[in-house]
C-alpha cells in the first residue's frame, strides 16, 4: 500500500495537555501500543519493521530531515507478529537501530496523532496527515498539520527534524 503523508514530530513537556485537546475535539482513541521498531541498513530511505500489539508492518519511507511539516512517501506491508520476516531482514540487511516506545494512538478524520514515550529519548507528539487514496493532496495535508501544530501550541524549538532512529544513533556517538 502506498501512502503520502505530512508529518510533524515535536518534544512534549506536557502530554496531558495534548491528550486533553484531542479528547475535547472528539478524537478517536485507538489504544496504547507497545511498539518495537527495528530499522535496517538500506541504501536509500528508511526501512523498519514495526512490532506492536495494535500495529504490525514493514514500513519503507523517504523523508527529508527538517523541522516542521515534512512530506513522506510511504510503502506499507502489513505483517503478522512472530513471522520469519524479522530474522530474514536481520540476516540479509543487518540492524541499524532499535526504537522501543509506548504509543497512544488517536485519529481525527485522516489525521493520526501519537503521544510517544520513547525509551532513552523522552516524550514526543507526532501529527500525521495521511492521504491513502491519492485524493487529498499535499496542500491540504500541510494545512492540516499546521492547524494542529498551532492548536497544540508547539513551538519551533520543540520541533524535531529527525526520526527516532536518528536520535537513538546520535545518542550512541
Amino acid at each position: 500500500m502506498s501512502i503520502v503523508n505530512v508529518e510533524i514530530k515535536a518534544k512534549s513537556s506536557d502530554p496531558g495537555r495534548i491528550r486533553q485537546i484531542l479528547i475535547s475535539r472528539d478524537a478517536g482513541f485507538v489504544g496504547t501500543d507497545h511498539q518495537v521498531d527495528t530499522y535496517f541498513n538500506v541504501v536509500n530511505g528508511r526501512l523498519k519493521l514495526r512490532e506492536g500489539n495494535i500495529e504490525n508492518a514493514l514500513i519503507y519511507y523517504k523523508r527529508d530531515n527538517k523541522p516542521g511539516p515534512k512530506m513522506s512517501d510511504v510503502k506499507l506491508y502489513k505483517s503478522k507478529p512472530g513471522s520469519e520476516l524479522k530474522s530474514l531482514l536481520e540476516e540479509s540487511l543487518g540492524v541499524l537501530a532499535v526504537v522501543d516506545k509506548t504509543r497512544e494512538i488517536y485519529f481525527i478524520n485522516n489525521v493520526k496523532f501519537h503521544i510517544d514515550n520513547v525509551k532513552g529519548l523522552g516524550i514526543f507528539v507526532e501529527i500525521e496527515a495521511i492521504d491513502d487514496s491519492g485524493e487529498t493532496g499535499q496542500e491540504i495535508l500541510m494545512k492540516q498539520c499546521k492547524y494542529y501544530l498551532n492548536l497544540f501550541g508547539i513551538t519551533e524549538k520543540e520541533l524535531v527534524p529527525a526520526s527516532y532512529s536518528d536520535l537513538i544513533l546520535d545518542k550512541r556517538d
